[in-house]
C-alpha cells in the first residue's frame, strides 16, 4: 500500500489516524508540526500528505504551498484535515493546492474512504 505522511500537532488525532490507515495496510509517518512535514517529505518520499491546517509554526495551508512550488512534490496529493468547516476556509484550503479537505470531528471510515479515493486517482 501506500506511503502517507500526517501532520497534525494533536497527539491524538495523529495516532488515530496513523492506527486506521495501518489498519488498512499503508505506511504511516507522523509528525507534530509543519516544518517536520515538509522534513519528512524531503527525506523520504510519500504517495500522500494528511495535513492539518492549524499547527504550530508553519500551517498546513504553507506546507500545502510549499509542496505545491518544489517540482519534486508538485503533484504530491494532498488532504487537508482541520475543524474549520466555514466556506471560505474550505475554498482557502483548495486554493492552497488541497485534493481533498475533511473536517474533524470525522470518521475512521470516512476517512479511509477519501484517503483510497485520492490515492486511486493518483494512481491512473
Amino acid at each position: 500500500m501506500a506511503h502517507v505522511l500526517i501532520a497534525d500537532d494533536d497527539a491524538d488525532i495523529r495516532d488515530l489516524v496513523a492506527f486506521k490507515l495501518t489498519q488498512n495496510g499503508h505506511r504511516v509517518t507522523a509528525v507534530e508540526d509543519g516544518m517536520a512535514a515538509l522534513r519528512a517529505v524531503r527525506e523520504q518520499p510519500v504517495e500522500l500528505a494528511l495535513l492539518d491546517i492549524r499547527m504550530p509554526g508553519m500551517s498546513g495551508l504553507d506546507v500545502c504551498r510549499e509542496l505545491r512550488a518544489t517540482p519534486e512534490t508538485a503533484s504530491l496529493p494532498v488532504i487537508m484535515i482541520t475543524s474549520r468547516s466555514q466556506e471560505g476556509d474550505v475554498e482557502v484550503g483548495f486554493a492552497a493546492g488541497a485534493d481533498d479537505y475533511i473536517i474533524k470531528p470525522f470518521s475512521p471510515r470516512e476517512l479511509s474512504s477519501r484517503v483510497n479515493a485520492v490515492l486511486s486517482r493518483v494512481e491512473r
